[in-house]
């Protein structure tokens, strides 16, 4: 690296004699232990900030709190806001283990579909005469906190407060659009609130700040969903100062409501960065809940994030973003190594289905602490349609607790007849191990679809062990998965 910096436009920032310009801090790191290595002095430093999100305190911190299990409506519902359905869908939830339903897009005025609506942050009471209050208390009577989506810095033609301020909005001309001033390139059908103008940035902070005065909202689902393109004030670029404004609104509704979580969602992920993550919770990596597409995605947000900030859902069984097609247990193996949840209508899951997503969610509960606080390792594995990923308990072996899980993962269909031995990367080469595959099981709906032979390696009967030599340079023999599909290993030290 030779260097970085903040893209401005020009004569963005204009110095006069004397005055300074403060650039956005830039953090590298250097390990001659590969990519590994990098990760971990990334994580070493996000898990030293007294503000960050800790697991519970059984991984030595003096506080904590587990991240708790996600329900998020999107894929659910959708725009189609009924209250019967979505108190339906919290009771499925919570049968299920779900600590945290998150209400989606579509609960404010004018929002029935995304043409309108953005920037008036008032509840509609065409969908809500009574509010939101019944949802959060059939939420919150449940055992659950209560989360909702808002996208702040974006805002609708369609909409009151555009109507009402149209020099609000964000263009590249000095003059407001309503003036013959060109409004920027729509995207999405959206435009951004000029959060320089003081006026237009008070604004926005009354709505939310009243929000979450007037109902039991404990997270926000923070959304910005286009690029600032055109981006200008007055008629001179203002990315800068738009940035610094919202991180402005951030830090006082943070102020105002502290134990308020923030979610940084932007299309995805087209917004995490280290400084928002300064202000923020959590990220959501990408708005593709494609199990295939989301191993990708998560391995290298993951090298330098780690898993108790970037959520991870199992979606329906056919992704509505791919129309892939993927069993219950590769999706969730996928979402696991996150901060987990589901975006899925799962009133609908029923049976089997229903048994084996409630065991899901009883092995994240089980294992957060470890997947939460962790030292992250990557299997350096010949063949690339295989990956080998998990998390090694940094502090040593303790009881009652795992000393690493691990996922093997096929990503595609192998030019090998077979995987043959892969070692296990992070183990103490003293000590001995138990190995055994935890997920899925024979007892799960589609552990028969999980394997190409018929006969796995003999180990996964009844679990190895060997040391931890063994296990990184010698390694195990892995069984011939179908692609698409994975395989959740458990390592207990003796």
């Amino acid at each position: 690296m030779i260097g970085g910096s903040e893209l401005l436009g020009p004569a963005e920032v204009i110095l006069a004699p004397g005055s300074s310009y403060t650039t956005p801090t830039l953090f590298a790191a250097y390990s001659n232990r590969g990519l590994d290595g990098i990760t971990e002095a990334f994580y070493s430093w996000f898990r030293s900030r007294p503000h960050h999100v800790l697991p519970a305190a059984s991984t030595g911190h003096s506080t904590g709190k587990p991240r708790p299990v996600v329900l998020n409506t999107w894929e659910a519902v959708y725009f189609d806001h009924n209250l019967d359905t979505l108190i339906e869908l919290a009771e499925s939830a919570a049968d299920l283990g779900v600590e945290r339903f998150v209400l989606d897009d579509g609960w404010f005025r004018g929002r029935r579909d995304d043409h309108a609506g953005l920037g008036d942050w008032y509840v509609d009471e065409t969908l809500w005469p009574n509010g939101l209050t019944p949802l959060i208390d059939a939420v919150t009577s449940r055992g659950m906190d209560f989360g909702l989506w808002v996208e702040p810095e974006m805002v609708n033609l369609d909409s009151d407060i555009a109507r009402a301020h149209p020099d609000w909005i964000v263009g590249p001309s000095a003059v407001a659009h309503k003036d013959g001033g060109r409004l920027p390139l729509e995207w999405r059908n959206q435009h951004i609130i000029d959060l320089v103008n003081p006026e237009a940035w008070q604004y926005i902070y009354d709505r939310i700040n009243t929000l979450l005065s007037e109902n039991n909202i404990s997270y926000l689902k923070w959304d910005q969903n286009r690029d600032l393109l055109e981006h200008g004030h007055v008629g001179r670029s203002s990315v800068h100062e738009q940035t610094l404004a919202a991180y402005r609104l951030f830090d006082e509704l943070k102020k105002t409501h502290p134990g308020v979580e923030i979610e940084s969602c932007s299309s995805g992920g087209a917004r995490v960065d280290l400084g928002i993550l300064e202000r923020t919770d959590r990220i959501w990596a990408s708005d593709c809940n494609d199990a295939l597409e989301r191993q990708t995605i998560q391995r290298w947000t993951g090298a330098v994030v780690p898993p108790e900030l970037v959520g991870s859902h199992i979606g329906p069984t056919t992704s509505h973003t791919t129309a892939r097609t993927h069993d219950l247990s590769f999706r969730a193996i996928t979402a696991l190594f996150g901060h987990f949840g589901m975006e899925w209508d799962v009133r609908g899951v029923q049976g089997k289905d229903h048994e084996e997503l409630r065991r899901i969610v009883g092995l994240y509960k089980e294992h957060r602490d470890l997947i939460h606080s962790g030292r992250r390792v990557n299997a350096d594995v010949a063949d690339t349609s295989l990956l080998l990923h998990g998390v090694v308990d940094p502090i040593g072996p303790r009881q009652g607790r795992p000393a690493a899980l691990f996922a093997l993962v096929s990503t595609g269909t192998s030019a090998a007849e077979a995987p043959g031995q892969i070692g296990i990367p992070g183990l103490d080469p003293d000590l001995n191990y138990r190995v055994e595959a935890i997920f899925p099981t024979p007892a799960d709906t589609d552990y028969s679809h999980n394997f190409t032979q018929t006969q796995p390696p003999a180990w996964l009967g009844s679990g190895a062990e060997a040391s931890g030599k063994f296990l990184t340079e010698v390694g195990l023999p892995m069984p011939i998965l179908n692609p698409e599909h994975a395989l959740l290993l458990k390592l207990t030290a003796l």
